[in-house]
């Protein structure tokens, strides 16, 4: 089969309004040549658009005319490489999709381990953010409550007692694994964050994770949640205030 049969084969298994790249197709450096021919042969027809250098979608038609790719989408085409997970949504946009928040931002932020990822998808400003730890599919769940911990007190219009229900139920229902994971995690995290993770697990009677963590934080520092004791009562065993 020669690779433009092979890419419309591929292309033909691929849904309407679905992103596509070379690594989607699994193009070898050495067929990229004769792909990008066959892909602008595609394009001239108008079987497939080019939404920007190196990005494909085939276009759907409705009754209100020609639909373009959603923008989470778009946006999975930074998340993965080469099939793997390399960054993550985290930031205003996240806390709005975890129910945190109710805006809406223009501005995503995308969290890396070693990449800064700078881009404008439609309406839609992509800035980067620090990842403590290495990004894997397995991990981003858990990166992303370590973020809402992090962000705790810059989460607009968050009610305090919302955002501790929320990380409270979360974490209850990780596996033991998972809850192991999170708490070597937080680790690599600033100190409030260990200090309000340790005072979720102690709270949630989990005491021997939440004791691995007591050691890393400075018993002399104080951490400002903005959270009472009625909300949380283990706060003043981890000097928050």
């Amino acid at each position: 089969m020669n690779i433009t049969t092979s890419i419309k084969t591929k292309i033909a298994r691929i849904d309407t309004g679905e992103v596509f790249t070379y690594d989607t197709l699994d193009i070898s450096q050495n067929e990229f040549s004769a792909a990008a021919k066959a892909l602008s042969r595609m394009v001239f027809s108008g079987k497939i658009r080019r939404y920007k250098n190196g990005m494909y979608y085939k276009p759907k038609q409705t009754a209100f005319g020609e639909l373009k790719p959603r923008e989470d989408e778009l946006l999975k085409n930074y998340l993965f490489e080469n099939g793997k997970q390399v960054a993550y949504i985290t930031g205003v946009r996240l806390y709005n999709q975890l129910g945190l928040t109710t805006q809406v931002p223009n501005v995503v932020r995308l969290a890396s381990r070693d990449k800064e990822i700078r881009t404008k998808i439609g309406n839609l400003i992509i800035k980067p953010a620090k990842s403590y730890v290495d990004v894997t599919i397995k991990n981003v769940p858990l990166l992303q409550l370590l973020d809402v911990m992090k962000d705790f007190n810059h989460i607009p219009d968050m009610d305090k007692r919302t955002g501790v229900d929320f990380l409270k139920k979360e974490i209850e229902t990780l596996s033991k694994e998972d809850k192991r994971r999170l708490t070597n995690f937080a680790k690599e995290y600033p100190p409030k964050v260990r200090a309000l993770l340790g005072a979720v697990l102690e709270s949630l009677s989990l005491d021997d994770l939440s004791g691995s963590l007591k050691a890393s934080i400075n018993y002399l520092s104080s951490y400002e949640f903005g959270i009472s004791e009625r909300i949380l009562p283990t706060i003043s065993n981890w000097n928050i205030v």
